[in-house]
């Protein structure tokens, strides 16, 4: 646990270099430490240590510099530390209306650490703070199941969802012991034990179109070992179908942005790559194909290139009508 010491010292810290700027003629040391209510050897010690922090990189130039004229100091370089840590009665009353609005959302995980930022930036804010009521957001689906999610996590629930998998264009309803929360590549998953295939499944919270805490308590089985998502959210699994693409210059993107097996230069398309990946679901790679008009060619499985082919010749079907 950090020591009431050292969140002052901190403070201060933060505090020393935008007070030394607005000073830009310098300060007598002995003003300086009566101003921080420290003894002058302590801030002797606090700006020794300022002169190693500043920008990444850590080498002149990047670090805060400070100039010393007999008992007189100043700041010659700020690294950017430029703003003061007192907020403006604007910049607070706009704190005050976001907190009071962030504690109206539903199933808010973290409301008891909001309701203490708001009692110290009200007291900051002073009277001025007291006439702010919350205003109405629309608070879009992701956001709101987000929140239920969390909910079901804290409280230890299993939930009830309603989800669309794209893969085959369907709403289903599922009901499953919630584990854990992961955010990759901007997007929330919520990894569960899914009761309807028993088996640990992700859900992006994005095609989540209604979900509900339940009563009875989540229990994941003892199997229900969590996933490994550093690498990506998608890992098939070797038993998975290879699915083999030639991808033009314009689709060589696919091989950066899917877990490929193999990659090899090609030059029939001119410039383009030979690519390998495995799927479980080969609607998913039909529509990668279909996606990429025409910057695709399917080599294996032959099933997949005769599908491919019949949604083009549909396609142009349509046209033709």
């Amino acid at each position: 646990m950090t020591s009431p010491a050292t969140n002052e010292r901190m403070t201060r810290l933060l505090s020393l270099v935008p007070y030394l700027t607005a000073r830009p003629e310098g300060v007598p040391l002995p003003e300086v430490a009566r101003d921080f209510g420290v003894p002058e050897r302590q801030l002797r010690r606090d700006l020794e240590l300022l002169w190693m922090c500043g920008l990444p990189g850590y080498g002149p130039g990047d670090l805060i510099d400070l100039s010393f004229e007999g008992d007189r100091v100043r700041v010659t370089f700020t690294a950017g530390m430029v703003r003061p840590l007192r907020l403006t009665t604007d910049e607070a009353v706009a704190l005050v209306v976001a907190l009071r609005t962030l504690l109206d959302l539903p199933g808010l995980a973290e409301q008891e650490a909001v309701s203490r930022a708001l009692a110290k930036v009200s007291a900051a804010a002073g009277h001025a703070a007291e006439g702010v009521t919350p205003v109405a957001l629309s608070v879009d689906a992701r956001e709101q199941a987000l929140a239920v999610v969390r909910q079901g996590l804290e409280r230890g629930r299993a939930l009830h969802l309603h989800y669309y998998v794209p893969t085959r264009d369907e709403r289903t309803e599922r009901t499953v012991d919630p584990m854990r929360l992961h955010l990759v590549d901007g997007r929330w998953y919520l990894e569960a034990w899914s009761r309807e295939v028993a088996g640990v499944r992700l859900f992006r919270l994005d095609r989540i179109d209604d979900v509900v805490v339940l009563d009875e308590p989540a229990a994941p089985p003892p199997q229900a070992a969590p996933r490994n998502v550093e690498s990506g959210v998608y890992r098939p699994g070797p038993d998975a179908p290879v699915v083999r693409l030639r991808l033009a210059r314009t689709a060589r993107w696919v091989a950066e942005y899917y877990p490929v097996e193999e990659v090899r230069e090609v030059d029939d398309p001119p410039g383009g790559l030979a690519v390998a990946l495995r799927t479980h679901d080969l609607a998913w790679a039909r529509r990668l194909v279909a996606s990429l008009g025409g910057a695709a060619t399917v080599d294996e499985p032959a099933g997949l290139a005769q599908a491919v082919a019949a949604d083009a010749r549909a396609a142009l079907a349509r046209y033709g009508a």
